[in-house]
């Protein structure tokens, strides 16, 4: 009787997980010191699921850290230099060895709980390619509507910064010493060139975005930033747990997390 009990319950669990995830989607399981995620990858982004998919195979995650976490943010791992990391020393320069192009899909958000790969900024790296290896678990917080009103303000503020400061240097190059009456004329040229360009690129958060962030939450200044591929469907608890252990002034934690990924389907 026990015996044909084991055995049933042996089926169940076996049928469980074949009827879990029968979907077309590829998942894999983080297994933490804290406990274990499991995430399904998105087939938007087949390029960053092929190639995570591929690190996961050759086992490249197997004894990292999780070298970067902020309170309300991200956890983030994926430096292969962590395998045998040094106590304080501060990591996240390297990966693994090349980059994959963006696969920004303007109707994936950094809602609570998804993954996306990190990368350099915008000034070395225009193309937003994603790092080979670093990834970030969003944590991120919960908004009000007033709150995305304002952030929508410091984004399109920061824009026009950058749009007006690229109109100058399209307009003046490396000269100095001009004129001040010539200087005013550009000022006023580049401001109305701006207003024009801010008109068409103009940062608003859409009805689903607004929808997310303001119940499920997370980081909506990183959209169309970052390319995200794939969320935790199960084990989001582990990562908040994660996300409130203390670190030092480099936002490492000041106790090691060690994790390693395998595929479950």
């Amino acid at each position: 009787m026990k015996i044909r009990t084991l055995v049933l319950l042996g089926l169940v669990s076996m049928l469980s997980c074949t009827t879990k995830y029968n979907d077309n989607n590829r998942y894999v399981k983080i297994s933490t010191d804290e406990g274990d995620i499991v995430v399904k990858l998105y087939n938007e982004t087949p390029k960053h699921t092929e190639n995570f998919i591929k690190l996961t195979e050759e086992n490249f995650f197997d004894g990292l850290i999780f070298h970067r976490l902020i309170k309300d943010f991200v956890v983030q791992g994926g430096d292969p230099e962590t395998k045998n990391a040094e106590p304080g020393k501060l990591y996240g320069e390297m990966d693994a060895g090349y980059l994959i192009d963006a696969e920004i899909v303007d109707t994936i958000y950094h809602k609570r709980g998804v993954i996306a790969m990190a990368r350099e900024g915008d000034d070395v790296n225009p193309e937003k390619k994603s790092s080979s290896s670093q990834f970030y678990l969003v944590v991120g917080k919960v908004f009000t509507d007033e709150e995305l009103n304002k952030l929508e303000d410091k984004l399109n503020k920061k824009l026009r910064e950058k749009t007006e400061k690229k109109l100058y240097d399209s307009l003046l190059g490396s000269q100095s010493n001009l004129n001040p009456k010539f200087l005013n004329q550009v000022t006023q040229k580049v401001s109305i060139l701006a207003d024009s360009i801010m008109n068409v690129k103009h940062i608003k958060f859409n009805e689903n975005q607004r929808k997310i962030y303001t119940t499920v939450g997370g980081i909506p200044h990183l959209d169309g930033n970052y390319t995200v591929f794939g969320e935790i469907v199960e084990g989001y608890d582990v990562v908040d747990k994660i996300s409130q252990v203390q670190t030092d002034s480099n936002d490492r934690p000041l106790k090691d997390i060690k994790f390693k990924v395998r595929i479950v389907k």
